[in-house]
């Protein structure tokens, strides 16, 4: 195993920030992984790669978070990406409360805080 290969959350946020949102997947299987680790969960096999995300998913579940006035709400949601792994992020560009359950969402890279993360738009 390479140095390289154990670091995986480094490499996920390097890829972020040159404007790539990357997925792990494994050789063996084809099954795509995400949070970034060093083994494929479940068969434990070590032989992932770097491969870039369609973008496109769908939400899972969505909560709305709110907040005291002057801040605005927002949701957290869990969004299932198009090639199988399911990840928390937010979904941007409309009202907290009109983010449904099933809605098609397209991913983007934003900084946020000085650090890119990925967002997602309603397709």
């Amino acid at each position: 195993m390479t140095t390289e290969a154990l670091h995986p959350d480094a490499d996920y946020r390097r890829h972020l920030a040159a404007g790539r949102f990357m997925l792990q997947r494994s050789r063996s299987s084809g099954a795509f992984v995400f949070y970034p680790r060093v083994a494929e969960p479940g068969s434990g096999a070590a032989d992932l790669e770097w491969i870039e995300a369609s973008g496109r998913g769908s939400v899972y579940s969505t909560t709305t978070v709110r907040c005291k006035p002057p801040a605005a709400d927002y949701n957290v949601a869990l969004i299932d990406l198009a090639e199988g792994p399911r990840m928390m992020s937010r979904v941007v560009g409309i009202a907290a409360a009109d983010v449904k359950i099933g809605m098609p969402v397209r991913a983007r890279i934003v900084i946020d805080n000085d650090a890119p993360l990925v967002v997602f738009d309603p397709a």
